[in-house]
Parts: structure tokens; C-alpha cells; sequence
């Protein structure tokens, strides 16, 4: 990788223009597209950006689903000198127009219809044109740019250096409003190298027929990172517009590197755990789960009854849940939220290396990752090659290296506050031990403090009830007030299983059966399970059923982190009942 994010599009076109790095899917089957074709179609677009009058720096936004499409449309961006202004597609109006009119964004590429009016409605301050992608955008900017000069388009990118700002990423805004994140080509390019030099990760992730299938949005820096990754390495991608099309898309794909929040690896396992219930095997998983992280956790030195064990249980469960995910599947990137440690030594032990890492969008996405060769379940591993961590004062992470971000766009009082000299104040708070490794322990903004002086990281409990198969998500509260309490959403589908052999009336709702001593039952397993990781002082003392589940976009983030602050709104008055 060169100077410029590009560099890697127009070198495998060059070297080896045969190459497949992406597939795409056309009538019922994966295509394969290569290096040459790719690159043809970026230039395509960024000579049409440079004859519709897109000037170096100028801000072109993009919102639309995971698609070939949205590679092209940032590639061409960046091939035209301007900058990308990713926006996700669960924004709402509001945001939407908050993040173009901020970053004064002169155009925007729109995935569909529905995309399109919502930035019309939005009314974006400097916005001129939107680009429809499946009306034939890219094609019509394609046509546009056949008559500028192939020197010109060289001349734009060979302008692009590494302090050239690449693209500004909005932050998913759980505690406030939304900062833009300024990253430039270079905090790409020093990351992608970076991530490629840990050791084990070329010679054992990124090896042979590697692929990935994308679903996760590519707005969220992470996502976007790893793409790099795949495309720096000359491995082949395929990216999923709908993530409900996962299942019937790996097997078809097999991919043997799957990037996902912990979110839905716990959906994934989840969905495992309740199959076997469903065919009568609910003893058999419990054994295989248990097994398998016991194998884990023994690292090389397994007994030989565990491995006797394990050996059974990997024909019988481990087997059947690799197929499940494609059978190729070896490596599961995780990132965005911390992972839970029994689900990293089960998923490890059933055949799947977890390669978590951690860091912000301020970082360009990872700030460290758990080495394939030197694993430590249950830290986030160790600083990326050329990064550095210390923990401050007061507890908080902070980091240093060619990763971070270069400030928050037109606001350099958020950007001061965001360092102490060169080393960017992370927000959350952590330790790290004498082998190098980070472990996270919550965040420092949603430090609680109750009214009696009692300090709690609500994660802490949260994560450890959201074990439960019945728990969809848990919000710790309780800042400022007498004792810890929660509120809770439930998972639909468990639910409904739960009704089925609990005799309920099969059209009872969530909100109805709220107060039903069963289902409270069920909630307060849970709630007792989380606080045995915690003194009493610390424990959650009462709890709240909410109606419904909490929605992307609403209470969610794209990456399915809880947006505290919106949650304690809207849901206030449930809020004061739990102390009244």
C-alpha cells in the first residue's frame, strides 16, 4: 500500500489485472470480478465526479447498504481527490441532515429510492446532486466522464498524499450528538500495515483462498478497515446488502474469515443452542459448550479425557455448527463491543479463532487485536505495530500512534478535549498487563455513581445478563440514585419458545405478560447470574420488562451498542418506577 488509499486498485490492475478480488452475486450465483474490472469501473466513476465539477477536497456523501457499488463509490471519491462522508442507512431525517450539512457535502451517492428522498427531506445544507445507485447512477456518471483526459484523472490521484484527509466518519453519537472524525489516506495506510504485520495474520489469516463475506454496514469505520485489509492482501470479498440473506449465504459463499459485532455471535450461538433444544439434544449442547470451552481455556495442554471429549462432541455439535456458518469458516473478526470470555473459548474450542480487537472510529477503527499466534481471551489484545497504550490516572486507555485521527471536523474544542499532548483520551476505562495486553472494562462516561458513593461499570452486569437466552439487551442504571436497577428487552423469538412451553396464550405480547411471575422468573435467573459478578452494594435490585425491543436507528446504534442516553429518555417513566 503506497500513499494514498487507492494505490492498492490500480497496483493489483497493474500486476496481476486477472486477479479476483470480489464476487458478486448475479442470477442465483457469486460472479467473480477482477482487479482489472474493479479498477476499470473506479476510474470510470472518478472521471465522471471530475466532469460534474468535484473539486480536490470537496465532500461527497454515501449511504447505501454493503454492496460492490459502495467500493467503487469510495475508491472513485478518493481517486478524484475528495473526501468521503459515509452515512448510515438506519439514520434517521435528522441525522442525516445533520452529518451532510455539517460536513458541507456537495453531493451525495443514494443505494435506492427510499435512501434518496430521505436526504430530499433531510434539505442538506450545500447538497446540489444525489446519485442514485440502482437507478443507473454510476452509469450515467460513467457516461459523463468519457471525455476527461486519462493525465487528468492521474494528475488528481498522484495529487493525494497521506496527509490528504480520505474521509470524514461520524461517530455513532450513544452519549451526545454526532462528531465528525477526520481520517486521512495516511491513518488508512498506516493501519492496513499495521494489521497486516501482526504476526499470524498473513501467514495464517490472510493465506491461500482467504475470503470474507461483508454484512455489517461499510460506514462503520471497522468494516471499511477490514476491507482494506482483504483487498491490500488480494483476497476476494462479497458483501451482503441484507444481512437476513447470512444464512443461506454461507454456505452458497463459505467464507473463511466472517468480521461481526459480539451481538451476533451470541444470535449465532443462541440460534445453535435452541435447534438442539428444539430436536430434544438440549443436554448434548450443554456438554459440547462446556467441553468446548474447557479445550479452549487448556490452550496446548488439554487432558486426554478432555481430549476424548472433544473429539466426540466436534463430530457431533462442533462439525454441525461450522457447516452452519459455510464450513470454511476459521477466523471471526469481532469488534465494536467487548466479547464475552466463555463465547471466545467456545467458539475457539469448536474450531473458530475470534480475532477481537478494540479501538474507535477516532482510531481508525482498531487500536489492538488478540493475535492469532498469542491469544489472550478475554483482553482485546495488544496494540497494533506502531501504537502504544497506557492507562491514566483515573483509569481511562489512552493511545498513541499513526492510527489516530487527525481532530473532530470544525469543532477544535471537542478535538483538545479528546487528548493530553500527543495521546488520544479513549473514553473507556481498562488495564494493561505486564505482557502488553489491554483489557476493557467499561466505559467512563456511563461510570454510575450511586447516591450512596458506590462506583459501578454498567457493563459489568449488562453483558453477563445478556447470557441468558431470553435477554436481548440490559441497561444498568441507577447514577445518583439509591440502589442499582435494570431495564430489560426480550429476545422475540425465545419469547414465543418460552410461551409454547409455559402453556401462555400464543398472542399474549411482552407488554402483557410483563408482570407474569413466570417470565419474571426467567429475567431474575439472569439477574442473579449477573450479580454474582459483583458485590452486593453492586447488584441490581429491581428490574423492568420493557414492551418491545430496542430498534437500530432508535435505541441502537448501526453496530447494535445501546445509545444510554436515548433509552434513559425515552423510557424515563419506566425509569422512575423502579424507584417509586
Amino acid at each position: 500500500m503506497g500513499e494514498n488509499a487507492c494505490d492498492d486498485v490500480f497496483g493489483w490492475a497493474a500486476r496481476e489485472a486477472g486477479r479476483v478480488l470480489f464476487c458478486v452475486k448475479d442470477g442465483g450465483a457469486w460472479r467473480p470480478v477482477t482487479a482489472e474490472q474493479f479498477a476499470a469501473r473506479v476510474t470510470s466513476v472518478a472521471a465522471g465526479l471530475i466532469a460534474g465539477g468535484i473539486g480536490p477536497g470537496d465532500r461527497i456523501g454515501l449511504m447505501a447498504a454493503p454492496s460492490l457499488d459502495w467500493l467503487v463509490c469510495d475508491f472513485a471519491i478518493w481517486a478524484a481527490g475528495a473526501v468521503t462522508v459515509p452515512v448510515y442507512e438506519t439514520s434517521s431525517v435528522e441525522q442525516i441532515g445533520w452529518e451532510l450539512s455539517d460536513s458541507g457535502a456537495v453531493a451525495v451517492f443514494a443505494g435506492n429510492a427510499e435512501f434518496a428522498g430521505a436526504i430530499g427531506r433531510a434539505q442538506p445544507a450545500k447538497v446540489e446532486t444525489v446519485w442514485q445507485l440502482d437507478a443507473g447512477g454510476l452509469d450515467a456518471l460513467a457516461r459523463t466522464g468519457q471525455g476527461v483526459a486519462a493525465e487528468e484523472l492521474a494528475r488528481r490521484r498522484g495529487a493525494v498524499t497521506s496527509a490528504t484527509l480520505a474521509t470524514i466518519v461520524y461517530t455513532s453519537g450513544t452519549t451526545g450528538r454526532p462528531k465528525g472524525c477526520m481520517i486521512t489516506h495516511g491513518n488508512l495506510t498506516e493501519t492496513v500495515r499495521a494489521v497486516i504485520s501482526v504476526p499470524g495474520v498473513q501467514d495464517r489469516v490472510l493465506t491461500g483462498d482467504a475470503s470474507s463475506l461483508f454484512f455489517l454496514p461499510l460506514s462503520h469505520i471497522l468494516a471499511r478497515l477490514v476491507a482494506l485489509c482483504l483487498l491490500h492482501a488480494g483476497k476476494r470479498a462479497a458483501y451482503l446488502a441484507d444481512p437476513g440473506d447470512l444464512p443461506a449465504e454461507l454456505p452458497a459463499f463459505q467464507p473463511t474469515i466472517l468480521l461481526v459485532v459480539p451481538r451476533v455471535l451470541e444470535k449465532i450461538v443462541t440460534a445453535a443452542r435452541q435447534r438442539a433444544e428444539a430436536e430434544g439434544h438440549e443436554r448434548l449442547f450443554a456438554a459440547a459448550e462446556a467441553t468446548a470451552i474447557a479445550y479452549s481455556r487448556a490452550g496446548r495442554r488439554p487432558g486426554i479425557r478432555l481430549r476424548l471429549r472433544h473429539a466426540a462432541y466436534g463430530r457431533l455439535v462442533y462439525a454441525r455448527l461450522r457447516r452452519a456458518l459455510g464450513g470454511r469458516l476459521a477466523w471471526v473478526v469481532s469488534g465494536g463491543a467487548p466479547l464475552t470470555e466463555d463465547l471466545g473459548h467456545f467458539l475457539r474450542g469448536a474450531g473458530m479463532t475470534v480475532l477481537e480487537g478494540w479501538g474507535l472510529t477516532e482510531t481508525t477503527g482498531p487500536a489492538t487485536i488478540n493475535p492469532p499466534r498469542f491469544q489472550r481471551i478475554g483482553s482485546v489484545g495488544r496494540p497494533l505495530p506502531g501504537c502504544a497504550a497506557r492507562i491514566a490516572a483515573d483509569g481511562e486507555v489512552e493511545l498513541q500512534g499513526p492510527l489516530v485521527f487527525q481532530g473532530y471536523w470544525q469543532d477544535p474544542q471537542a478535538t483538545s478535549e479528546a487528548f493530553d499532548g500527543r495521546w488520544l483520551r479513549t473514553g473507556d476505562l481498562g488495564r494493561v498487563d505486564d505482557d502488553g495486553f489491554v483489557y476493557i472494562t467499561g466505559r467512563k462516561k456511563e461510570l454510575i455513581i450511586t447516591a450512596g458513593g458506590k462506583n459501578l461499570v454498567p457493563s459489568v452486569l449488562e453483558d453477563r445478563a445478556r447470557e441468558n437466552w431470553m435477554i436481548a439487551e440490559c441497561v444498568v442504571i441507577g447514577d445518583r440514585r439509591p440502589y442499582i436497577a435494570a431495564l430489560v428487552t426480550l429476545d422475540g423469538e425465545a419469547f414465543a419458545r418460552w410461551k409454547q412451553r409455559q402453556g401462555k396464550p400464543a398472542g399474549a405480547t411482552v407488554g402483557e405478560l410483563s408482570e407474569d411471575p413466570d417470565l419474571r422468573a426467567v429475567v431474575q435467573t439472569a439477574v442473579d447470574r449477573a450479580n454474582t459478578a459483583v458485590s452486593r452494594a453492586e447488584s441490581i435490585k429491581r428490574f423492568r420488562i420493557l414492551p418491545s425491543r430496542f430498534e437500530i436507528g432508535a435505541e441502537l446504534t448501526p453496530t447494535q451498542k445501546v445509545r444510554r442516553d436515548y433509552v434513559l429518555t425515552r423510557y424515563a417513566a419506566d425509569t422512575e418506577a423502579l424507584y417509586t
